[in-house]
C-alpha cells in the first residue's frame, strides 16, 4: 500500500440535499494529503448531476473530486452503497451518510492505523453524536474487535460513517452489503459481522465522525420491518447461540419492535426469550412495559437518544 492511497468515498443519498452538501463539504476538507474522490449515489431520486462541477464546494481538481451515479441495484441503503462500491476504482473505499460529517483528521488517523497494520481490511473510528443541542462522544476503548466482541454486543460505536476499508477485501472477500435483509435495517451491523469473520476490525480510539441524529419517527412506521431484519440475522448467524448476552441483545429489540407494533402477546412473549437468555437484558423489561401498554415506544427511544444511545 502506497503511503497516500487513493480513496473514494460513497454518500448513499435520498431527498435531503442540504445535508447532503454539509456531508461531501467535510469530506472534501479532510486534511489527508491524498487524493478522495466523493461518489453520491441517489437512491430513489433524480440525481443533481451538476453537483460534481459545483464551485461552491471547494474541489480541489489536482486531489479532491465529486463523482454522481444512480442506485442501479435493489432500491434502499443496500443496494445504494453496492452501486458506489462496484463503481469505486480507488485502493480504499468508505462509507459515510448524508447527514453526518467527518472530522478534519478522521482520515488520516485511520490510514496511520493502517499502515501500523498492514494486514487489516476493515478500520473504523469513534464518533460523537448530535441530539437536540447536546453532543456525546462514543469511542471504545479496545483497537481491534473480533466476531464474539460483535455478536456480544452490537458496538454502535463502530458507525457505518466510520468504515474505512480495502476495496479488494470487499469486492474478492467478504463481500457486499447485503441487499436482501428486510428494508436495508441494520445491513452494516451485518456488513460488520461479516468482515469480523474475515479479519479483526481495527478501531482507531479517537472522534472521528460527527452522527447527526434528528428528532423523527424513529422508525414507527417500520416496526415490523425492523422485527423482520432482526428474525433475518438472528437465523442466518448461529453465533448468536453461543453467546446469550448477544442473543437476549437481539431479541430483546425483536421483543421491544414487535409490541410498538401493537402485537403485544407476540412482543411479550420475544422478551420472556430474551429474559430466559439473560435475566439482566434492559430491552426485555422495556418490551414488556411497551407490550403492558405502560411505555410509549417513542418516549423511550427520545430518552436513549438524550443520552447518545439507541435501542
Amino acid at each position: 500500500m502506497t503511503q497516500f492511497p487513493d480513496v473514494d468515498v460513497i454518500v448513499a443519498t435520498r431527498d435531503r440535499p442540504e445535508l447532503l452538501r454539509s456531508a461531501i463539504s467535510s469530506i472534501l476538507a479532510s486534511r489527508y494529503p491524498g487524493s478522495i474522490r466523493v461518489m453520491v449515489v441517489y437512491d430513489q431520486s433524480a440525481p443533481v448531476v451538476a453537483l460534481q462541477d459545483d464551485v461552491g464546494l471547494g474541489v480541489d481538481a489536482d486531489r479532491r473530486a465529486v463523482t454522481v451515479l444512480t442506485n442501479g441495484r435493489t432500491p434502499g441503503l443496500a443496494g445504494a452503497r453496492n452501486s458506489g462500491l462496484l463503481a469505486a476504482e480507488a485502493e480504499l473505499v468508505a462509507f459515510c451518510d448524508d447527514d453526518d460529517s467527518w472530522l478534519p483528521d478522521k482520515l488520516d488517523a485511520q490510514i496511520a492505523a493502517l499502515h501500523q497494520t498492514p494486514t487489516a481490511e476493515f478500520i473504523c473510528c469513534g464518533i460523537e453524536v448530535e441530539y437536540d443541542g447536546d453532543t456525546h462522544p462514543r469511542v471504545l476503548a479496545q483497537t481491534s474487535v473480533n466476531l464474539t466482541d460483535l455478536i456480544r454486543d452490537r458496538l454502535p460505536e463502530l458507525h457505518p460513517s466510520t468504515f474505512l476499508m480495502k476495496r479488494k477485501a470487499v469486492i474478492d472477500g467478504f463481500g457486499l452489503v447485503e441487499e436482501a435483509i428486510p428494508g436495508s435495517y441494520g445491513e452494516d451491523y451485518e456488513f460488520l459481522l461479516r468482515a469480523a469473520r474475515s479479519h479483526a476490525i481495527v478501531h482507531v480510539p479517537q472522534v472521528g465522525v460527527r452522527v447527526l441524529w434528528s428528532k423523527g419517527s424513529y422508525f414507527t412506521a417500520r416496526w415490523a420491518t425492523i422485527r423482520s431484519a432482526l428474525v433475518w440475522l438472528l437465523e442466518r448467524y448461529p453465533e448468536f447461540t453461543d453467546v446469550p448476552a448477544g442473543q437476549a441483545r437481539v431479541m430483546g429489540q425483536i421483543a421491544f419492535a414487535t409490541a410498538a407494533d401493537r402485537q403485544r402477546r407476540a412482543g411479550a412473549l420475544w422478551a420472556l426469550r430474551a429474559l430466559k437468555r439473560r435475566p439482566a437484558e434492559p430491552r426485555g423489561y422495556l418490551a414488556l412495559g411497551v407490550a403492558a401498554g405502560l411505555l410509549s415506544p417513542n418516549w423511550v427511544l427520545r430518552q436513549l437518544h438524550k443520552t447518545g444511545r439507541g435501542l
